[in-house]
Order: C-alpha cells, then structure tokens, then sequence
C-alpha cells in the first residue's frame, strides 16, 4: 500500500483527496503558487511545496514542477485531483517514467477518450451508441458551416478536448454559427492549446445522464450507478443528484452496461465517468440515450455517489493505483437514498453572475450537511482560478427529502462581502418544476428572470436590516427601554438616523428609519417586533452583514456630506474585474450599433463579451488583445452618435 502521495491540485478537491489519504495512513504533501500560499489545502497537508506564480500556466500546469516537488519530498504517488492536469496524458507518462505511482488511468486510455471525435468513432466500434454529427478532419469555417446546415438547427459545437463547458456554443440559426465558431475556437485554443471542434445535433428536451465506472489493474470494471447533472448555465453543472429522477430499472441496467463496455473499450484503470445525453420528451428511454464523451477522472459531483453507495471513491482511487483489486463487485454495490449536491459559487447573480473576489469576511457554511470546501473565514477569493467556494452535499430517504435539506443548507450558508450564487440555488431548488423532476439542460435559460434574486433587498429585507442594524449601533451604549414592543431603543446622544425614533411624549413610538443598504439609503417603517429580526446578521467593520435566504449585503447607517468616488460616464465601458483582454473587435473612431460586440475579456477560465450600450462611434480604445487589465480599468468608451 501507498505510503505518500502529493496532490497536484488545489482547492476544496486537494483538501478532499487529503482527507481520505491521512485517514488512510498516508504522508500527504501539497503544491501551491504565490495566490494560494495560506490556502486550506497547504494547512492541511503533512508538507507543502512552493510551485511558481499565480497564474496555472505557471504553476498548476506545469508537470516539471509537480514531479521536481514529488521527488525533493520523497512522495511516492502523485493524486491529479480533477481540472489542470488530471487528463493530460504527457503527464501521466512523465510521472510513470519519473518512477512515481499515477493516481488515475493508463496514458493510452487518457488519449482514447480525451479527444471527443476519436472517443466518438472507438464508441461506435464498441457498440455504443452516439448523438449524430460531424467528427470530421476538415476544420475549415465553410466546411463546418455546411455541416452544421445539414445536421440542422440547433446544432452544438464542442471542442474536441475540451471539458467543464469550456469551448461550448450553442447554436440557433446559419446566421449565427460564424461568430460562435469563432468565440468557440478563441476559448478552446486558450484553455486547451487546441481550437478543433466537433458538431452534434442539439437535442431539444436533454438531460445530462452520466455514469460512474471503476476499473482496476486485474481486469474488473463495474459502474455506481447514474447521476443527473441536468441542471446546468452556460453548460456549466450548478446541481447534481443521485439517482436520475425517472429512471427505471430496465433503463439503469442499459445504460450502466453501456458505460462499462466503454470502459472496457479502452482497458480502463481507476475513476472514470461516462457521460450521456437523453432525449427525455418521452420520459428516461435505453433507446433515446446516447454516449457523449468520457472524463477519464475524479468528478467535481462525485460525492452523490458516494452517498448513495457508502463508498469513498477516493479510498478506491487509492488502492487500484497501490495494484489492489476493486473493494467491491458489482453485485455488492446498491442504491441507499438520495443524494444532491449544489455548487456555490462566488458569483453575483444580479449582475449575470460576473464572479466576484474579495476576502471572506464571513464564511459560515450551514451545518448537519457535508461540506467539501478549500477556503476558510478570512481567505482571499482571487480572479486566478475556478470562482467554486463550496459544494454542498445532503442525503436523505427521498428526492424531496434532500431537495428541502439542501435549499434549507443554501439558504443558511452565510457568506460576506463576496456574492454567491446561494439565493440562486435556494429559488432552483425550491422550484416547483424542480421538485416535480420536471427537468432538462435548459431548465436555469427557461426560467430566466424566476430563478434570479432581486437586484435589491425586498422591503421586508430593509425592515429586518434596520432593526439589526439599530439594535448594533447601541449595543453597549446606554440604552432606555420604553413601554412595550412597539417602542424603540432610546438613547440620551442624538440618534444619527432620519427622524426622531423610540419614545415620543403623548404620541405614538416613531418608528421611520433610514439604512444604507449596500450603499444605497432606503427609509422605512420598522415591523412592531423588530427586536426578533428573523435575519441572520453579523457586525463588521462598516455596519451589519446580513443574510437572508442565501442572499447577503450590507446594512450600515446613512452617511452624510460629500462621497468620493469614481463615476464612468455614459458609453464608458470598465473592467468588471482583473482579467486579459482576448479579442479586440472595433477600432478608434469606428461606428458601432447597440449590443455590437467590442472588447472580450477572459477572467476565472470564462470568456465576457462588453457590448455597445448605444449607437455610437468608438471614442477611446485603450487596450489591446493579450492584455491584461485590473478591475474598474477603462475598456473602451462610445460617443452617442449625433
């Protein structure tokens, strides 16, 4: 058995592999760049090696570094985690010929199912079935044109080493397929060094099936069963459950023999996860299922397996790659519950879930639920990597069952300053089509504006912020209660809020207030049990961070006098954040029309397209493509045509 094993990974995946290595017994040694220094992972390691910059084309990417730290710390097997080098199959080889144990499957299994039109063609061979489209060598413009015309429309084009949704359009009209190739292969070439791309017919109903195999070095394959990761933005996994809703037993036989025929096409060792699409107009059908690609790893979602069977795929990974046989057969293996797991986000939801960074003031995820993080209160949320905080994992008896248990942990995870798509989650969840399984790849985009929390604080979100604000303003101060319930605090300085408030002589208590809530002063009535606000709400340095629902902000008392600040005028067009400059679409001077395309920013691994916000002609153009830029920088500035 192992006895070492550096994780060349970062983030809530290294600290989930560490845990299941030390209990194990194992030496557990981590990598880190500048940016993560004083990250959970580095904490929670035996040992920790400095691997380079930031960026993880400097550091996390770069194999010779990895394999340098693995060998100056004596470690004996090295655990690639998922994302950065987990499916590079150079990489693999160079650690096996480095002497070391590779934690994932053979190199040659890597190349088989790492390009999708290769895996798509040895799938056929294998007798599973495929989605139709072109795999084709010919990657001209013209040639992808006229098939994507003959496939018809909606068509999708994927990069062909592509994964985590990068490198991904989808595709509604022949007008439209010139300018998504184009942002497609941009994307593609920039994450993966490869712009090729593949096209497959859209199936208008999808859901988003996948399977998880295991295989081990004596020849034994079995699956765990399906997920569905259905529920998806931008191509993007938000929640996952186990097992698919709908799926009858006929069904999960076919199509778990499928994946593991797959497995075998390619003499699969270690983790693997064959993904599916189906076509579920007519409900979950062996027959309207069809193979889509192979990660040939650890998935981000695979603790709702884990739930369902009671195993501890990590363990698993461990010992296949120690030569072991699998710990379990197949018919050893059964369904217990349900699972679901939501991922949270640092995003802000209200601003098109532009990722937000910052540190975490607070950080209180909920609890009696599992947790798989790799920050801390008090950590750095940077614009280098993945804006994933947590994954919030439940089990319990029913689907409905861990439906409630997860909104009800989204809901009370508290978070602040940095935006989180948690209220997002806690209204998908508690969706009645969601609770229902009526669900599809395009549940979030139907739903639109429903799923979204407000751009503001509700009233009721005011009033409870108020009260807790008033309440921590005079905690410790001298304070006079009045009467009963409906007076207020009073206090012998001035009140620094809006009006007289608490004890009024021969009148009745005043309870008009003004609060600042994230910057903006509203004025409102306090509710007559303002004392019981039902909030959760915490001190910081500004006021009172308050939650509700998942969703947070700012409660403070209204500033008076002047603010400084600076302001972009009209058709000024700033840095939502630190990112590179990709594609550079207009010139100085040139006209453009409203929602043209001008400046392409790429940040935390996604591309963000600033358009004109007017007719107009291109004033100012300070950047350049390759750029890098800072947050709150000008882009580019438009003038109202006259």
């Amino acid at each position: 058995m192992l006895k070492s094993l550096l994780i060349a990974n970062r983030g809530e995946i290294a600290c989930r592999i560490i845990r299941t290595a030390r209990a194990m017994g194992l030496r557990t040694i981590a990598v880190y760049s500048d940016a993560d220094s004083s990250a959970l992972h580095v904490r929670q390691a035996d040992e920790a090696v400095h691997i380079g910059p930031s960026p993880a084309r400097e550091s996390y990417l770069v194999g010779e570094k990895i394999i340098a730290a693995a060998r100056a710390t004596g470690a004996e097997a090295i655990h690639p985690g998922y994302g950065f080098l987990s499916e590079n199959a150079d990489f693999a080889e160079a650690v096996l010929a480095a002497g070391l144990v590779w934690v994932g499957p053979k190199p040659d299994s890597i190349r088989a199912m790492g390009l999708k039109d290769a895996a798509k063609a040895r799938m056929i061979a294998a007798g599973v079935p495929v989605t139709p489209g072109y795999l084709g060598e010919d990657q001209s413009p013209e040639r992808l044109q006229a098939e994507a015309d003959a496939i018809g429309y909606p068509v999708l084009i994927k990069a062909v080493a592509g994964g985590g949704g990068k490198g991904m359009r989808r595709v509604e009209g022949a007008a439209d397929f010139a300018d998504a190739l184009a942002s497609c292969k941009r994307e593609a070439a920039s994450s993966f060094g490869d712009d090729r791309v593949l096209l497959e017919k859209y199936i208008l109903s999808p859901r988003h099936i996948e399977v998880q195999v295991f295989g081990d070095s004596h020849g034994n394959v079995v699956h765990l069963f399906e997920r569905d990761c259905s529920l998806q933005r931008r191509h993007q996994k938000v929640i996952e459950e186990a097992p698919a809703p709908g799926m009858d037993a006929e069904t999960r036989a076919a199509i778990c023999a499928a994946a593991v025929r797959a497995a075998k096409a390619v003499d699969y060792v270690g983790a693997g996860t064959i993904e599916f699409i189906a076509d579920a107009s007519e409900g979950l059908r062996a027959d309207r299922i069809w193979f889509m690609e192979m990660n040939t790893r650890l998935q981000v979602e695979h603790p709702v397996t884990e739930e369902i069977t009671g195993q501890d795929l990590v363990e698993w990974q461990l010992r296949v790659a120690s030569g072991k046989p699998l710990p379990k057969r197949q018919e050893e293996l059964s369904i217990h519950g349900w699972a679901m797991e939501a991922r949270l986000y640092a995003e802000d939801p209200a601003k098109g879930f532009l990722p937000s960074v910052g540190r975490l003031e607070i950080f209180r995820p909920s609890p009696d639920v599992r947790y798989e993080t790799g920050v801390y209160e008090g950590a750095e949320i940077t614009g280098f990597y993945d804006p994933m905080i947590a994954k919030i994992v439940v089990h319990a008896e029913s689907r409905l069952e861990a439906c409630e248990a997860l909104a009800q942990a989204c809901a009370a995870t508290d978070i602040f300053p940095v935006k989180t798509n948690a209220p997002f989650l806690w209204r998908a969840l508690d969706d009645e089509d969601f609770r229902a399984a009526r669900i599809n790849t395009g549940f979030i985009a139907e739903k639109g504006d429903v799923l979204l929390p407000p751009a503001e604080p509700t009233d009721d979100m005011v009033k409870q912020a108020a009260a807790a604000m008033i309440v921590q303003e005079y905690q410790g101060a001298p304070t006079m209660l009045h009467g009963g319930d409906d007076d207020l605090l009073g206090a012998p300085q001035p009140l620094p809020w809006r009006g007289a408030l608490g004890f009024r002589l021969n009148a009745a208590a005043n309870r008009r207030v003004a609060v600042a809530v994230d910057g903006k002063v509203h004025v409102t009535e306090l509710p007559a049990n303002w004392r019981n606000a039902t909030v959760i709400a915490e001190p910081v340095a500004d006021g009172v961070a308050v939650n509700d629902d998942g969703l947070s902000f700012l409660a403070a008392l209204p500033r008076t006098g002047p603010t400084s600040g600076v302001a972009a005028g009209d058709g000024a067009l700033l840095a939502p954040m630190p990112g590179r400059i990709t594609a550079v679409e207009v010139a100085p001077g040139a006209q453009v029309t409203k929602g043209q395309r001008l400046v392409t920013l790429e940040a935390m691994k996604m591309e963000h397209a600033l358009t004109a916000p007017f007719d107009g002609i291109v004033a100012e153009l300070p950047v350049t493509a390759g750029g890098q830029v800072t947050e709150g920088s000008l882009l580019v500035r438009v003038e109202k045509a006259a």
